[in-house]
This record gives C-alpha cells, structure tokens and sequence, in this order.
C-alpha cells in the first residue's frame, strides 16, 4: 500500500463520542471528544474539529516506554519538560512550552500512556492563523480503555496507531465528519 491520502472518521451512530476510522480498506475503531465532532469548536468544549481537513505537522512518543514508531512523519522523544499551553490569552497559546511554565498547560509526559505516541494535528495552529479560544492541543493520540472520550482530540489503540503511522504523511489528510 502507498502512502494514505485520506482517512475519513465516522462517528458511530449509537455514541458521538466514539468513531470509526476508515483508511484504504481497513476499519479502526477510535476515540472522539466528549462533545462528540462539532464545526464550532472553541477551547475547553470537548469537541473534536469536523467537516475540514487536519493534516499531521509531526509526532511525539515516550522513549522510556515505547519504540519510535515507523513513520514518514518526524518524531520527538518527549521530556518531562514538555508541556503545551492551552491558556488562550497567553502568547504561547496552542503551541508547545518548556515546564516549569507559568500560565494553563498541559504536562506531555503523563501518567497514563495516552501520550506515549501522538501526532500534533494542524488545528489552530500559527500556520494558520490561530484564534484565540479556538482550541488546543488536538492530537491524534492513543486511547484509554474501552475508548472512553479525549477532550476534543481522536485517539486509538497503540497497535492501530503504529498501523496508521506506516503510511501517514504531512500530506494524509484527516477528515472528521459531523
């Protein structure tokens, strides 16, 4: 198989908050928000950004926890003093910080191993044209058990994750519909 041009997500009829991702002839089930996808998104929603296309900017993993994926996509080991802010009126705002950092954000390496391989998606980024309140840090990351809702990002199991990132590129595009 050649590189994914499109992965389109699906909410699943019966739960707004779960989905099904389809890439070439595969079906994969995912994680959504809380809120489900909604074309209004704003920061602390819930809601995973639909009815436009994400692009993958790069990926992020746990290298005390886990291997690099295999991907074209660039990967970074995180450090505990990784963090990305999400106070909208602060002037890092959706983009990543170094920790101790003094306004709202979130810790990279958590606990849990939802962050222990992730992909940084295009939403609200500076590139273009980040809006203040327009959300942050959404991510296509992995999922905890029994797909239980992210806070507005797509997530998925470590095995379908490494799947994906085989044959992702900048250019896979990621469409959430509504």
């Amino acid at each position: 198989m050649n590189f994914l041009r499109t992965i389109r997500v699906h909410r699943q009829p019966d739960d707004t908050r779960k989905g099904i991702i389809v890439a070439e002839n595969r079906t994969i089930l995912c994680a959504l928000g809380r809120s489900g996808p909604s074309v209004f998104k704003r920061e602390g929603d819930g809601a995973t950004p639909a009815n436009r296309y994400l692009y993958p900017i790069s990926g992020f993993f746990r290298a005390d926890r886990v291997q690099r994926p295999k991907s074209a996509l660039a990967f970074e080991a995180l450090t505990p003093d990784d963090g990305w802010c999400d106070a909208p009126a602060d002037a890092n705002y959706n983009m990543p910080v170094k920790l101790p950092f003094g306004a709202s954000h979130e810790v990279m390496t958590r606990q849990d191993k939802l962050y222990d391989i992730g992909i940084i998606l295009d939403w609200n980024m500076p590139v273009a044209g980040r809006k203040r309140f327009g959300g942050s840090a959404i991510f296509f990351h992995l999922c905890k058990p029994g797909y239980t809702p992210t806070e507005g990002c797509i997530a998925v199991e470590e095995a379908d994750m490494r799947w994906l990132l085989q044959y992702m590129t900048t250019d896979t595009r990621i469409f959430v519909h509504r």
